[in-house]
C-alpha cells in the first residue's frame, strides 16, 4: 500500500491537507488526513497532489519523435521523458507524411497501444489545408481520401483517437464519418475555412457524433488557422459557439509562446473547463538543448526553447510538459482547479476514459506530487513510482 499526502487537487475543490490511499494499482481512498489512521498517514507537507496527466497531442520528446521513430525503443524514450514530468497517459501524435511512412508509424505506435504505453494515436493530416499547414510538409498534404482512412484505422486496431482534418476539405464530411464510425474522432484544424465552411461542416458532422455519445475536437485552437477578423471570421468563433454548446473540444497549447495565458483565460471564460483541453503539441527538443532536430521530413531550429521550421520560421510543435502548460496557466490567471481539470479530467473523456484522469476512488493510480510552485517531485503510474 502507497499511501501519499498534501493539498489534494480533486475535480471540484482542493483538500488542504489530504491523503490520496493506493492498493494494487488503484486508487483505494481519498479524503482529509484526519480521517485516516495515524499510523498510515505520511507527514504533512505542502505538496500538491494531482491525477496524472492527459496529453492528446504530443509529437515525442527526449530527443524523439513518435513520426520519426523506427523503433519501439526509440518512441518508448519520448513516452518516458513526458512520464517522469507527469503526463501519465499520452496519444502519440503523428504529421503529414507519404501514406507509406503513414502506414509504418501507425503499425509501430499500435504495438505500444497494444502494451498500454500510450493511450492512442493521433494523425494531423494529410487531409488537411495547404494555406494553414503549419509545420507540415506541403509535398504529403492530401484530399480527404475515406478509403485510406478506413486502412489506417485498421492498422491501427482500434487504437486511432483522433485525426485532424479541414472542414472545408473535399469529402471532410466522409471522412469524419469513417472516423466515428471506426471508434475515433475528427478534429478540425489546419484549416483555411470561412465561417459558413466550418458552420456547416460541424453540423453534417454533429448527428453521428450525437448518436455515440462523443465530441469532436479542435486541433491547437487558434493556431494552424485564419486568425477573428470583424469582416472575414474565419474558423474560430464557430468552433467556439459549438464548444460553448458541448459539441466540441477544443485544444489550447497554454504554453506562452502559441498562445499568450490571457488567450487561454479568455477561452475558458467562454467555453468552460469541460470543453477546452491544455496540450503540449510537444516534438522531440522537449527536454533537450536548443539546437536542430526533424520533425517528420522537415528542419527544426530551436532557439531559446522555441521550436520553429529552418526555412519558413512557423512554428513547429512546443517544447513543454504538459505539468509547464499546467503552471504557465495557472501564473495566467486560470485558477488551478480548472487547469488540472483541463490537463486530466477533460482530456481523459475525450477518450473515453473513467479510468484515468482524475483522484477517483477505484481509478488507476496515476499520481502527480509537484511543490507548490508545480513543479515536479514524484511520479506514480498504476501505484508504481516513474523513474
Amino acid at each position: 500500500m502507497v499511501t501519499v499526502r498534501g493539498r489534494v487537487v480533486l475535480p471540484d475543490a482542493i483538500l488542504d491537507d489530504g491523503v490520496v490511499q493506493v492498493r494494487d494499482g488503484l486508487i483505494a481512498a481519498v479524503g482529509p488526513a484526519d480521517t485516516f489512521a495515524a499510523d498510515v498517514r505520511p507527514a504533512p507537507t505542502d505538496d500538491l497532489v494531482l491525477p496524472g496527466l492527459v496529453d492528446l497531442h504530443c509529437h515525442g520528446g527526449g530527443g524523439h519523435s513518435f513520426p520519426d521513430a523506427l523503433t519501439p525503443g526509440e518512441a518508448l524514450a519520448a513516452v518516458a521523458e513526458h512520464r517522469r514530468h507527469g503526463t501519465t497517459t499520452l496519444v502519440a501524435s503523428l504529421v503529414t507524411a507519404p501514406v507509406g511512412a503513414l502506414r509504418a508509424s501507425t503499425a509501430l505506435l499500435a504495438d505500444l497501444a497494444d502494451a498500454g504505453e500510450i493511450a492512442g494515436i493521433h494523425f494531423e493530416g494529410p487531409f488537411i489545408s495547404a494555406g494553414h499547414r503549419g509545420a507540415q510538409n506541403p509535398a504529403a498534404i492530401r484530399e480527404p481520401d475515406p478509403a485510406l482512412t478506413a486502412e489506417l484505422l485498421a492498422i491501427g486496431r482500434g487504437h486511432v483517437a483522433t485525426m485532424t482534418i479541414a472542414p472545408e476539405a473535399p469529402r471532410a464530411v466522409e471522412v469524419a464519418r469513417v472516423l466515428i464510425d471506426g471508434g475515433a474522432l475528427p478534429s478540425w484544424g489546419h484549416t483555411s475555412a470561412s465561417a459558413p465552411q466550418t458552420r456547416v461542416t460541424l453540423a453534417e458532422v454533429w448527428p453521428a457524433l450525437d448518436a455515440r455519445g462523443r465530441r469532436a475536437t479542435v486541433t491547437h485552437l487558434c493556431n494552424g488557422m485564419a486568425p477573428v477578423h470583424h469582416r472575414e471570421p474565419g474558423p474560430i468563433l464557430e468552433f467556439l459557439a459549438a464548444a460553448r454548446a458541448g459539441r466540441l473540444v477544443v485544444e489550447l497549447i497554454g504554453d506562452g509562446v502559441h498562445l499568450d495565458p490571457d488567450t487561454v483565460r479568455a477561452i475558458h471564460d467562454i467555453v468552460g473547463r469541460g470543453n477546452a483541453v491544455l496540450v503540449t503539441d510537444a516534438m522531440a527538443a522537449t527536454g533537450m538543448e536548443d539546437g536542430d532536430y526533424v520533425l517528420g521530413s522537415l528542419a527544426v531550429s530551436v532557439r531559446g526553447g522555441v521550436a520553429r521550421l529552418t526555412e519558413g520560421q512557423s512554428l513547429a510543435g512546443g517544447t513543454s510538459h504538459l505539468l509547464d502548460v499546467v503552471r504557465v496557466s495557472v501564473a495566467g490567471g486560470l485558477p488551478l482547479v480548472d487547469a488540472v481539470h483541463m490537463a486530466s479530467t477533460t482530456p481523459a473523456a475525450v477518450l473515453g476514459r473513467d479510468d484515468v484522469g482524475s483522484l477517483a476512488v477505484g481509478a488507476a493510480a496515476d499520481i502527480l506530487v509537484t511543490d507548490r510552485d508545480l513543479r515536479v517531485r514524484r511520479v506514480l503510474r498504476k501505484g508504481v513510482d516513474v523513474a
